[in-house]
């Protein structure tokens, strides 16, 4: 068992596969940290006049996402969350490190060529490139 999990979640029914395998990692004395991550390039390439209403948006998504992975650890395990702003998978890999993660739990869609280019790379990737810790991916459907 691991005492503190994080699980990243942009909001897509995938990361619910993610924090189902989270839980499954946790006992009853573990923690599952529910991370999203408002990403700045987003709301910096936005027009000056949209930007408020752009990070707004992103925002309100970013809170319903972490809300909806807390409650699927309700009645299993204790569960926290954050929503912070930057580049996805630094904001991550800090997080993790500033809170002792043992585990991260992340989904892929397991995009290539263009499909990945378009995404902007894969976020997942990213995290198992330079993650000082385990990283358990999950490939969502």
């Amino acid at each position: 068992m691991y005492e503190h999990i994080l699980v990243p979640t942009d909001g897509s029914e995938g990361t619910m596969q993610a924090i189902e395998h989270a839980l499954e990692l946790a006992g009853a004395e573990s923690t599952v940290h529910v991370l999203s991550v408002v990403d700045q390039r987003v709301y910096l390439a936005a027009g000056g006049d949209q930007q408020d209403a752009v990070i707004q948006s992103l925002r309100d998504d970013a809170v319903d996402a972490v809300e909806r992975c807390a409650a699927k650890c309700e009645g299993k395990t204790a569960a926290t969350t954050a929503v912070r702003d930057g580049v996805p998978h630094k904001v991550i890999l800090d997080y993790a490190d500033e809170h002792g993660v043992d585990v991260v739990v992340m989904g892929t869609h397991g995009r290539t060529g263009r499909d990945k280019l378009t995404s902007l790379g894969s976020v997942t990737e990213r995290v198992i490139e330079n993650a000082k810790r385990p990283v358990l991916v999950v490939h969502i459907d």
